[in-house]
């Protein structure tokens, strides 16, 4: 599919969480086009974009550290809220310093598809003067506005990643992990699927994208940077960090419920920043990707519950609550292209898949994914990903794409089955490239400074051995 086939929906649709027009960065033949000023700025979409960013940062502290921390054995509950925390600690000043500009800066020569430059690293020539564009001609963010949303995705995709080797990892090693992750994975995925010479620009810089961009994959708010991405780089580190000591032959049941249902919600909640902020306008489209992630995520949380009630005889709440997560995985790259009504059966679809995957599956393969990550994320960001090619269909109700390489831009003709494929390769490409180097940082640590606490700690637990501290003291 060529690159005029990159993005569904009206005027303002994104396809991906936030795929920016910098107009500083446009090619001399492009800086004739439209110069960007405060007069194109709407405060309405600057209000929503600040509170999509906080809706998005709720997501991970207190979300999904909650979510998480209710999941482990009362042992390991602080360690888990102590790694999410200050992961997303992490991120947020690596994204400052060379991350936005390796994703969202026109990169040079023949890598220029696949990773962006460093004429940003910390912030360089961004200020409360500079802009970003949006999926409308004409329309811009305050470039710092941009900035803030996309830390909040960079901040939760790593923190998203523990889960799947949970209570059984040293600290520091995984935070050194992060910061090489986000560095040599994240921020080339990110410029792969979410750069562009945006609306006013791409007509005269028509190869100004990402790699993934430019084969015209469409994603709303994130598929497959954030869920795909990071569930198969926890299938990868559960496998090399090896089982749980016991798994399988101890009792390993989540020892707060009830703050995993709190965390859930929460997250539940931020998630509407995640995906109706991705439109990066506060419009009609902001709205349909609202409606669409509340009907598929109750769609995935109760078709869960009925899975269980008809296999196990017995409706759980952390059934329910998985749902609930598979649901939100799997909309989030459909979002803006959907219906309502194709939103409900991708959620309900979604669902299946992964509860095959959590419960038949692993128990089939043996692997300890602790807390399910490949199972929903990467799973559910398949099903989504790939459902996207077929619900963003305009027969079926879909937004279709608009053609971007035009000015201003115009509707383009969809091809469901030419999509379909488009999608399946940028699930293969951030398969490749996410499993493949994070297999390589794993195993650099395991044999160096080392992954794994010794058998004594694992035992007695990480909270007290790594932090000195226990979540309960009574």
């Amino acid at each position: 599919m060529k690159l005029a086939k990159t993005l569904a929906a009206g005027g303002a649709l994104a396809a991906f969480a936030a795929l920016p027009a910098w107009a500083q960065d446009a090619a001399p033949a492009a800086a004739a086009t439209v110069t960007p000023d405060a007069s194109m700025v709407n405060k309405g979409d600057v209000a929503w974009m600040l509170v999509s960013a906080a809706l998005v940062l709720m997501m991970s502290v207190p979300g999904l550290a909650l979510f998480y921390g209710g999941l482990v054995r009362t042992k390991n509950m602080l360690s888990v809220l102590m790694q999410v925390l200050t992961i997303v600690c992490v991120a947020a000043l690596v994204w400052v310093g060379w991350g936005y500009s390796m994703a969202f800066t026109a990169g040079s020569g023949g890598l220029a598809p696949f990773v962006g430059g460093f004429s940003k690293i910390f912030l360089k020539g961004v200020d409360a003067t500079t802009f970003a564009a949006t999926f409308t001609n004409g329309v811009y963010l305050p470039e710092l506005v941009f900035v803030v949303f996309q830390l909040t995705f960079a901040a939760i995709t790593p923190a998203l990643i523990v889960g799947a080797f949970a209570e059984r990892v040293k600290f520091w090693p995984l935070i050194i992990f992060v910061v090489a992750w986000l560095t040599i994975v994240y921020f080339p995925i990110a410029h792969m699927v979410w750069y562009w010479a945006g609306p006013d620009f791409l007509p005269a810089n028509p190869t100004d994208a990402g790699f993934l961009w430019g084969k015209g994959a469409l994603d709303f708010a994130g598929g497959t940077v954030v869920h795909i991405n990071a569930g198969i780089a926890g299938l990868v580190g559960c496998l090399v960090i090896g089982k749980r000591i016991g798994y399988k032959s101890e009792p390993m049941a989540p020892h707060s419920l009830v703050m995993t249902m709190i965390g859930a919600s929460l997250l539940w909640v931020g998630w509407f920043g995640f995906n109706a902020g991705s439109n990066l306008e506060a419009n009609g489209l902001a709205g349909l990707a609202f409606i669409n992630t509340l009907v598929a995520t109750a769609a995935a949380g109760l078709t869960w519950a009925l899975i269980e009630q008809i296999v196990h005889k017995k409706s759980s709440l952390l059934g329910a609550a998985s749902g609930v997560v598979a649901g939100l995985v799997a909309i989030t790259p459909a979002a803006g292209f959907a219906s309502p009504a194709t939103s409900i059966l991708l959620g309900a679809v979604a669902t299946v898949v992964c509860f095959f995957f959590v419960t038949t599956v692993k128990n089939k393969f043996g692997y300890d994914d602790s807390l399910d990550v490949f199972g929903v994320h990467c799973v559910g960001g398949i099903i989504g990903a790939i459902g996207t090619g077929v619900v963003a269909d305009p027969a079926l109700g879909g937004q279709g794409f608009f053609d971007y390489t035009k000015l201003p831009a115009v509707p383009g003709t969809y091809d469901m089955g030419a999509q379909i494929v488009t999608q399946i390769t940028a699930v293969g490409v951030t398969l490749f490239w996410s499993g493949l180097v994070s297999a390589a940082l794993f195993l650099a640590l395991k044999h160096t400074v080392g992954l794994r606490p010794s058998a004594e700690v694992e035992v007695e637990g990480l909270d007290i051995n790594a932090h000195g501290e226990r979540a309960y003291n009574y």
